[in-house]
């Protein structure tokens, strides 16, 4: 009921006031306001920027007197919004701040222990500061309750945390913090909600000018520290005070990015420093061993010698979990342990560094540890003030994190492979930076296949292109099992235009490689066709491929062709075992025995009709013979006897 007469006493003071006090409040309906004395900063109730009329939500807040559009850089009632003009702020009698709605209740308040008002009042400072005083100690100041902003006179201790407005016109508590890492010293920390999203000092350069780790500048860090922390003053580093960050502010955005902002010249804020700035800038976003690179549309993959730890989320694009090594390090049963040697990467901060005479004695420290993962060496800079001619050699004992590749700045980074992932063969060509060339595409003469020497490699950057007619053309990835790679164009119009086909390239008929149906706003999808046997000169040639022997094929050209019992692969790429071998051997075995039987039974029968045949001709024949000569010698003797018998009648 007293918070309701506070309310009904205070509801017609006047628009703009210098202070509030238990008889002096601050009434949205009548347009009242706090402005700090040197008209810095202004206190009020507004609608947040985009605010549809018809959803108008009313916060108490502050802002830069006079900014258009209005640059709030503190909210009270952040998470219960008024749906209309009648909030008040006042000084309860409590002794508490508080925002009263229409009916009197409190929808915010500082939550202070009870105690009457007395003398309280609250002011606004021309820093931003909004402080409640009891004479002329500070009971509660805005400076120790933040939002999402961070004004100069503030120090980022390990009990001030920023959070994120919800969206652009929502100053709800939004999905990100931004706060001291509490696990590394003078070391800053983004969370999105319980993950990390960002932190300060795990990458980059390894030691900053100021002897810390550095991803973030000393002028930031001197800035939280509200101009306390000890910056070493170099060329590149000038003398620091806190006169150069008037007009400065800091926040983090509802995106997640940490912003630091200075008003210039052109009266407009100029963002001066971000973080992460990109998408690769985000803590351990390729997971460990997870290679980054903001240049690609499929920002992530996995190291040569490496695959991905869940397939299925790293095919939806959650590359949280990482990759794991393809074989075991450090296995006494194999050969020794070779390097993956990777150009111009940014790596997560090492975990031990030592002096070395020369890049042998740093990789031979990695090797005698069968915990080290990489090393790094870098050559000494005698010509640097205090300068060593010590190397610096500096070992990973745990899994990398943090990669990224083609980085500005970077440096080499050898990996430690198991020898079997990356030894290069007739098979395939040696790894060009994070690229893996599997057999048959070709950077070389002395490797892959010739019908696919397309590719070439540039050491130094570690960067591959793909080289035909129609022009040169950065490959983002390779993907042996589906057997396509993806390139960048520079002519998005051709791509949504549907132009970029096999003839857009101007392959050379005939030609392996032909372009699928893929294709974004700047890159292609390329597929390429499984290959023949390996070519070959000379039976050397075929020691990288089992159970295959150079051989003239019937166009005339030499190759590695499988031996009796095998058949090529070209999926494994490899002479495999033919498993209906045996058995078509068996059956034509069989059919071939029968073959010969009935032809054998044949021949017999032949050979025994033909015998029989004669056998019987030949007595038929004699039988006729006798038969014949009986029956002719009855004829004549009856012939004779009848001649006889008429001549005898013919007597009587």
């Amino acid at each position: 009921m007293s918070a309701i007469l506070v309310f009904f006493l205070f509801f017609g003071c006047s628009s703009a006031k210098d202070v509030v006090t238990v008889n002096i409040s601050i009434s949205d309906g009548e347009g009242e306001s706090l402005v700090s004395p040197g008209k810095k900063f202004q206190l009020g109730f507004f609608t947040p920027n985009g605010s549809s009329e018809s959803n108008t939500r009313r916060y108490l807040g502050i802002w830069y007197y006079g900014s258009n559009p209005q640059t709030v850089v503190w909210v009270a009632n952040r998470d219960k919004p008024l749906f209309d003009d009648s909030g008040v702020f006042v000084v309860a009698e409590d002794g508490n701040l508080k925002v009263l709605d229409r009916n009197g209740r409190s929808i915010w308040s500082t939550n202070l222990v009870a105690v009457p008002s007395g003398t309280r009042k609250v002011k606004l400072t021309d820093t931003g500061n909004l402080v409640l005083r009891n004479e002329e100690n500070i009971i509660w100041q805005s400076f120790d309750n933040p939002t999402d902003t961070f004004l100069p006179g503030m120090k980022m201790d390990g009990d001030m945390i920023l959070t994120s407005w919800k969206s652009f016109d929502d100053p709800a508590p939004g999905n990100f913090t931004f706060q001291i890492d509490q696990e590394r010293v003078n070391q800053f920390i983004i969370w999105k909600r319980t993950t990390r999203y960002w932190k300060s000092g795990v990458s980059g350069k390894f030691i900053g000018p100021d002897g810390m780790p550095s991803a973030m500048p000393s002028a930031i860090s001197f800035f939280l520290s509200n101009f306390t922390s000890v910056v070493l003053h170099n060329e590149s580093m000038p003398h620091l005070t806190s006169s150069l960050y008037s007009d400065t502010r800091m926040i983090i955005s509802f995106s997640g990015q940490i912003q630091y902002f200075k008003w210039d010249s052109e009266k407009i804020w100029s963002l001066i420093w971000a973080e992460p700035r990109d998408k690769c800038s985000i803590y351990n976003a390729c997971g460990n061993f997870g290679s980054c690179n903001t240049n690609n549309d499929l920002m992530c993959k996995c190291l040569p010698g490496f695959s991905p730890s869940s397939p299925a989320n790293w095919n939806n694009q959650d590359y949280s979990d990482g990759c794991t090594r393809n074989s075991r390090i450090c296995n006494r049963n194999a050969k020794i342990d070779t390097f993956l040697s990777l150009k111009m990467m940014e790596v997560g901060n090492p975990d031990s560094q030592f002096n070395a005479k020369n890049e042998m004695e740093c990789k031979f420290e990695c090797l005698s540890n069968c915990q080290c993962q990489a090393y790094s060496y870098e050559e000494p800079d005698v010509m640097q003030q205090g300068g060593s001619s010590i190397a610096a050699c500096w070992i990973w004992l745990e899994d990398l994190n943090n990669i990224q590749e083609e980085y500005e700045g970077g440096r080499n980074v050898n990996v430690r492979l198991a020898v079997s992932d990356v030894e290069s063969t007739k098979r395939s060509c040696e790894t060009c930076g994070t690229n893996l060339i599997p057999y048959p595409l070709s950077t070389g003469p002395k490797c892959g296949d010739a019908v696919y020497h397309s590719f070439r490699c540039n050491a130094t950057s570690g960067e591959v292109t793909f080289d035909v007619p129609s022009g040169n053309y950065r490959v983002t990835s390779i993907d042996p099992e589906t057997r396509k790679f993806i390139i960048q164009t520079n002519d998005a119009n051709d791509c949504k235009a549907g132009n970029l086909g096999d003839d857009f390239f101007q392959f050379k008929q005939p030609s392996p490689f032909h372009v699928t149906s893929r294709c974004t706003t700047d890159e292609v999808e390329i597929g390429w066709d499984p290959p023949l046997e390996p070519t070959c000169s000379s039976p050397t040639d075929c020691k990288d491929w089992p159970n295959s022997t150079c051989n003239v094929t019937s166009v005339g050209t030499k190759r590695c062709l499988c031996n009796t019992n095998f058949r090529w692969d070209n999926s494994s790429l490899n002479c495999t075992q033919d498993d209906n071998y045996g058995q078509k051997r068996y059956k034509s075995s069989t059919r071939k025995m029968a073959l010969s039987l009935i032809l054998v039974i044949t021949c017999v029968s032949v050979v025994v009709l033909i015998v029989v045949s004669a056998v019987v001709y030949v007595f038929l024949k004699r039988r006729k013979l006798t038969k014949g000569e009986g029956i002719w010698g009855s004829i004549q003797r009856n012939s004779a006897l009848h001649l006889y018998g008429i001549l005898k009648n013919d007597e009587y």
